[in-house]
């Protein structure tokens, strides 16, 4: 079965993009983390499939981790979804909906393209957590790290708030603390250094992918916990490896993220070669 692939990137945060709009495409945890897979597949950091939207969104994105796991949201990758449908429906503004959602994204005139994450959900049970606790104030430390601050885009976060991150050794402390008790479904962790009242600096460690040179949904949370914690503004710029986001959390609980998105290239691709 050969069909048409699009690598694309937001902030060099990157995603196979499958359309299965016209017909239901035979893609499994297996298949999917095979072509996620750097040597012997394409390569990503999520693994995206288009599906028809239904009622209400023009789209249905579903997002895979390099795992196989599934994703209940992906920023980067929503922005890059929406910029393709877009472009192809000649429009400015429609919503992509995920299983955690539909994401009202739009076409700004500095040709980013900005998405509606939705509220912050920032009670224990909804990130979810392990057992109730204040999710403020998390009692997990690892390496150099303590006291994080939870909540869920869609997909359950922790951000740390450091002084330093060139003196942390991420990839050492990352797993452990994506794979504690805390966090039954896992968690993204996130690294934050405050630069200044409106510029965030952040590393995340993603669940399911590890090190990655951008996370949306990861930079929502470091804006977020911010401000919880008084370290900032209700907005933000949030710059990652890969670069800059600009992150806003309104007053009625919704989280706004703007910055461009990418195609690095297409292809096509056999599905019969990976293992199903």
């Amino acid at each position: 079965m050969i069909i048409p692939f699009r690598k694309m990137h937001g902030l060099g945060n990157d995603f196979v993009v499958l359309d299965g709009r016209a017909a239901p495409l035979p893609i499994t945890a297996t298949r999917a983390a095979a072509i996620a897979d750097r040597r012997t597949g394409i390569g990503c950091d999520q693994f995206i499939v288009m599906e028809p939207g239904g009622e209400g969104a023009e789209v249905f994105m579903r997002i895979r981790n390099p795992d196989g796991s599934e994703a209940g949201a992906c920023g980067n990758a929503t922005r890059c979804v929406a910029e393709l449908v877009m472009t192809e429906a000649g429009r400015d503004a429609l919503s992509v909906r995920t299983i955690s959602g539909e994401l009202p994204s739009e076409r700004l005139a500095d040709g980013s393209v900005r998405v509606d994450m939705g509220p912050a959900r920032l009670g224990w049970g909804e990130v979810p957590l392990a057992r109730e606790l204040d999710t403020l104030h998390l009692p997990l430390s690892a390496e150099g790290v303590s006291d994080p601050a939870a909540l869920s885009m869609g997909n359950p976060h922790a951000t740390f708030f450091v002084p330093d991150l060139a003196a942390l050794d991420i990839p050492r402390i990352g797993p452990a603390l994506e794979h504690d008790p805390l966090f039954p479904e896992r968690a993204n962790i996130g690294f934050v250094q405050v630069l200044a009242p409106d510029h965030l600096k952040l590393v995340v460690w993603e669940r399911g992918a590890g090190l990655t040179l951008a996370c949306g949904t990861g930079a929502c949370a470091a804006l977020v916990n911010a401000a919880r914690r008084d370290l900032s503004a209700r907005a933000a710029t949030v710059s990652l490896p890969g670069g800059d986001l600009r992150i806003e959390w309104r007053e009625d609980g919704h989280v706004l993220m703007a910055g461009p998105t990418a195609t690095a290239f297409t292809g096509m691709i056999d599905l019969d070669a990976y293992p199903a």
